[in-house]
């Protein structure tokens, strides 16, 4: 449950700031009369992951048991791209994500009601649809047959949308940068669970060998229905009796990840040290990062 909380609480964070920045830009600047396009791209780009959601989950019930591990796994690996490419690209570009969006809004003001709307579809729609996607997938791969991951998606998406709130009135100011490089830490861990089981989804397809090539057994130590069972696999997707080659995706893909990740920006042409972002918390964390407060009344 956990782990699918992180998920719904960085993924929806994410399209928090990006819909903060946008309504807090028009508002500063006059064209409040530019509102209701801009909520109409943000609620059909809601809409349209939803429903990409829910073909994934509803559609696959369709298909025979052969047919839904392959497409669990291979979603499964598409999904840890999209995330994996998504927190490095918000590690590296949110020092510009603010000055971007003002960018493209002024574009759009000035080419009118459809491109105001396309802009807020887009700025949000590519969040939905990664968020979608890797909630499934994550879902599918922590689900032991009751509501609870995607109860914990859900409470973090209603916490995002609250924080979101909070930055927007100015009630809360946390240090940004430090919170997305350490959630998507956690996030990485997560992926790297998400990826070998969905590379165990694609063995049980018969797409890849070595099913019955068990790396360990630790069942009678760790039994799956236990509390502490139910604990590891919720948060890490841990099986305790996984493939040698789910062992081995596993560590290929966390162990590098993970190091590029907290590697400094700019460490391999010379840099050495990470430039603050706009807007961005000082050392102490006294300004939060993107997050724009509306004019007082």
């Amino acid at each position: 449950m956990f782990s699918n909380y992180l998920i719904g609480l960085r993924e929806g964070l994410e399209a928090s700031l990006v819909v903060c920045i946008l309504i807090a830009y028009l508002v500063k600047t006059g064209r409040r009369d530019a509102l209701r396009p801009i909520w109409t791209g943000i609620a059909v780009a809601v809409l349209i992951a939803m429903g990409f959601g829910c073909a994934l989950e509803f559609g696959s019930q369709e298909l025979t048991f052969q047919a839904q591990e392959a497409l669990g796994g291979s979603l499964s690996v598409v999904a840890v791209g999209l995330v994996t490419w998504m927190v490095f690209w918000m590690r590296r570009t949110a020092r510009h994500l603010k000055k971007e969006l003002h960018g493209k809004l002024d574009a759009a003001l000035a080419m009118g009601t459809g491109a105001l709307v396309a802009t807020a579809f887009l700025a949000v729609g590519r969040e939905g649809l990664e968020t979608a996607l890797f909630v499934w997938a994550s879902v599918h791969a922590a689900s032991d047959g009751t509501p609870r991951p995607l109860v914990g998606v859900a409470l973090g998406l209603a916490t995002a949308v609250l924080l979101g709130w909070l930055f927007y009135r100015g009630a809360l100011r946390i240090n940004l940068a430090k919170f997305f490089t350490w959630t998507g830490g956690m996030l990485v861990v997560v992926a790297a669970g998400v990826l070998a089981y969905g590379f165990h989804d694609l063995q049980e397809a018969d797409w890849i060998p070595g099913l019955t090539n068990q790396a360990f057994d630790i069942s009678g130590t760790i039994p799956p229905d236990s509390w502490y069972g139910t604990l590891l696999k919720g948060v890490f997707n841990f099986q305790p009796d996984p493939t040698v080659l789910q062992v081995t995706v596993w560590l290929l893909y966390l162990v590098p990840t993970l190091v590029l990740f907290f590697v400094p920006v700019g460490f391999g042409s010379g840099k050495g040290k990470v430039k603050a972002p706009d807007d961005a918390p000082d050392d102490q964390g006294s300004r939060p990062a993107a997050a724009p407060q509306a004019p007082r009344a």
